[in-house]
């Protein structure tokens, strides 16, 4: 059942122009995905909402743009280069490549991608007749290794043999360390505030899977909040409090919801956890919410040779500030958009309709306009003035074609809303037909009400 689900809910995206397979015309290029023109829009939708809450909402948090590129010894500094990686096994059949952890999850062993190499190891070597190439059916495996998931460049290295290497950001919340000392120096901003960031990321998967959930170039929204030490928890709980409560606001339902706690940490973390939410391939982590103490000022601090200490304008006090971090992906986010939305429904006659109950203020397209019949140009010619009134202040789509009922399967499969119909009588009384997504209810509304119906509609 949950592998019917995902199947239609990756065919309705492709269908409906959510979500293309990158370099589809060349055979598809793997974990890489395209979003389309309603994909852009949900995305779009999405990091909208992300940064009111967390930049326009707080007076405190402000957002930054950091570069793709960054000097190499700030992921040397962060631990990307010698320890950001993912245990790699080969089929000595076929040479297949796999993630360790996930083979073992596939073969009903439970496994973790955060466990550590010794334990992986263990598992694998108790459990060597349960595992078999997904490829090939064999049981031969090598040994697992580290393989590092940052992406390799030679931006600015002019020679064949990559002798210095960067690298596209593993991770986008380094660019908001290194700048620290930037906002702090140029912005009227003082302990605690936050910095926050979406942009793009680059990771090295061995195997990408499930859809868009994981994939080796994605977009993150992150925030690090700067506390000083003696806060750093009592600002942890608040931070994980209002995530939550995010989700909640957005319509997530309650029970498909849930915590994870990291039961073990990395050597500097306080305390993490994840929200994770109940995909059709079983809960997964949307959000991480970390107390990282000082580790990463300090890290900076010392590769850089720059103070990145803070001394407190009232007590004089100096220190390294602590960080709380929330970190989340775009993409995740829309797959859990697509999922919570994906509804069957029996309508009129036993048909089913399909249709994608957005929260409303993320849909894609926010209202539809219709002429009742296309070729009847007074009809198309006030829809056409009623579509170029809405587009000033919603995303809105003009659609004639097909029948009226094709029309509304149609937006009702994109998510939109309200569908608009102008008909004969609307030539008379200046009103329109609005159908309701959910409800499937039409209402006659005046054409000079229509920009306030909606705005409440969207609420």
């Amino acid at each position: 059942m949950a592998e019917t689900t995902m199947t239609k809910i990756q065919g309705l995206a492709k269908q409906r122009g959510f979500i293309y397979q990158s370099s589809e015309i060349y055979g598809g290029f793997a974990a890489v995905y395209d979003y389309g023109p309603y994909g852009v829009e949900l995305a779009n939708s999405i990091k909208r909402e992300w940064w009111k809450e967390m930049v326009q909402f707080h007076e405190n948090i402000v957002g930054l743009d950091s570069a793709i590129f960054m000097d190499p010894r700030i992921w040397l500094a962060s631990g990307h280069v010698s320890g950001f990686s993912d245990p790699l096994i080969e089929c000595k059949n076929c040479n297949t490549r796999l993630r360790a952890d996930q083979l073992l999850e596939e073969s009903g062993v439970e496994a973790d991608e955060k466990m550590s190499e010794e334990v992986i190891n263990k598992l694998l070597s108790d459990n060597k007749t349960k595992l078999k190439c997904p490829s090939c059916g064999k049981n031969t495996f090598s040994e697992v290794k580290k393989f590092n998931l940052l992406v390799k460049s030679n931006l600015g290295d002019f020679n064949d043999n990559w002798e210095n290497p960067v690298y596209l950001r593993g991770e986008t919340c380094q660019g908001i360390y290194v700048n620290f000392k930037n906002v702090l120096d140029s912005i009227r901003v003082q302990i605690p505030f936050g910095i926050a960031q979406i942009g793009k990321a680059f990771r090295n998967e061995i195997t990408a899977r499930q859809f868009i959930f994981r994939t080796r170039e994605f977009e993150q929204m992150e925030m690090q909040y700067f506390t000083a030490p003696d806060i750093d928890m009592k600002t942890f709980e608040s931070w994980r409090k209002k995530r939550m409560d995010f989700y909640l606001n957005l319509g997530i339902k309650k029970e498909n919801l849930r915590w994870h706690k990291h039961e073990k940490l990395v050597f500097y973390a306080k305390e993490a956890y994840d929200i994770e939410y109940k995909f059709p391939f079983g809960f997964k982590e949307i959000e991480g919410i970390h107390a990282r103490g000082d580790y990463d000022l300090t890290q900076h601090s010392k590769f850089s040779g720059i103070d990145l200490s803070y001394t407190d304008p009232k007590t004089g006090e100096k220190y390294i500030p602590h960080v709380t971090e929330t970190s989340t992906g775009v993409g995740r986010n829309l797959l859990m958009m697509l999922c919570e939305a994906y509804t069957e429904e029996k309508i009129n006659n036993g048909e089913t309709r399909v249709v994608m109950k957005f929260p409303r203020n993320l849909s894609p397209v926010k209202a539809a306009v219709f002429p009742l019949l296309k070729n009847k140009p007074e009809l198309v010619k006030k829809a056409k003035k009623i579509f170029d009134l809405l587009k000033k202040s919603f995303v809105c789509e003009f659609d004639d074609n097909g029948n009226i009922g094709k029309r509304y399967r149609r937006q009702d499969e994109i998510g939109t809303p309200f569908c608009i119909t102008i008909d004969f009588d609307t030539l008379e009384d200046n009103t329109v037909t609005v159908r309701d997504r959910d409800t499937m209810k039409q209402e006659r509304i005046v054409i000079d009400n229509l920009s306030d119906y909606i705005s409440k509609g969207l609420l």
